[in-house]
């Protein structure tokens, strides 16, 4: 009985994962301060398998200006970091995760937005109300050629108590990117509630670990999961890897 109730650890279950969302570029956002932080964090994920990246610093206006040529920067950085520490191994590209804000279109408009591989535009918004102009970005976002990946759905507190919301966002063409953290109680008690409903209705498409920092990796590898939700799990890890791989 003892071995059948054996608690799973989410982390047994991302050998050969991409992390699509993270902070682990150093010095321009609130992720990793230094190059150096970017390689512990970057050692502490390869201790589980995940070798391969896709950086998505903030771009947020007036708190995260970054574009093109910071990130760009930031990444020669962490790629020269893991050459001196003989990580050849270890593959990190770069985007950007969008807040939908007053800067957002112009950054469409301009064809400055920083999208992953195959025209995937992370997207994130306020945590507390949605933007005025969502429904006109996300039109434009697609527009444009990109498929909007909204960040955490999960963690969006003015959407907790309207699932229905859910539903008409993806009926609008939105993806949505849960993070992983979010399947314990890293984010409050009512996140993995959501984050659990959203799974057993089948909206989310991608996981990503949104790690900024070694304490949320550490609990990140502390997270348990049930047998249900791990089934509910690795297609959503074999879709974020046969996406973005």
């Amino acid at each position: 009985m003892q071995f059948f109730s054996r608690k799973k650890f989410l982390i047994d279950y991302l050998d050969g994962f991409i992390d699509i969302h993270n902070h682990i570029l150093p010095g321009i956002d609130d992720g990793a301060k230094t190059a150096e932080e970017s390689i512990a964090l970057i050692k502490a994920f390869e201790e589980f398998g995940v070798t391969h990246f896709i950086a998505t610093p903030h771009i947020m206006h007036n708190y995260y200006p970054n574009d093109k040529e910071t990130i760009s920067k930031a990444l020669s950085q962490v790629q020269q970091a893991l050459i001196s520490h003989d990580l050849k191994h270890i593959s990190v590209e770069a985007a950007a995760e969008h807040m939908i804000d007053d800067n957002f279109e112009h950054l469409l408009e301009t064809g400055t937005a920083m999208a992953m591989r195959k025209a995937y535009l992370l997207v994130e918004m306020s945590y507390l109300q949605p933007p005025i102009n969502f429904e006109e970005a996300i039109i434009k976002t697609a527009s444009k050629g990109f498929y909007p990946i909204l960040a955490h759905p999960e963690r969006y507190g003015f959407l907790h108590h309207r699932m229905k919301k859910y539903s008409e966002y993806k009926a609008h063409g939105i993806l949505f990117q849960m993070n992983l953290l979010s399947l314990s109680d890293y984010y409050g008690k009512e996140v993995p509630k959501v984050a659990n409903e959203l799974l057993q209705e089948g909206l989310i498409d991608f996981l990503a670990s949104d790690v900024h920092n070694l304490n949320q990796l550490d609990s990140l590898k502390k997270v348990t999961l049930s047998k249900k939700t791990l089934e509910q799990l690795l297609p959503l890890i074999n879709n974020t890897i046969a996406t973005f791989y």
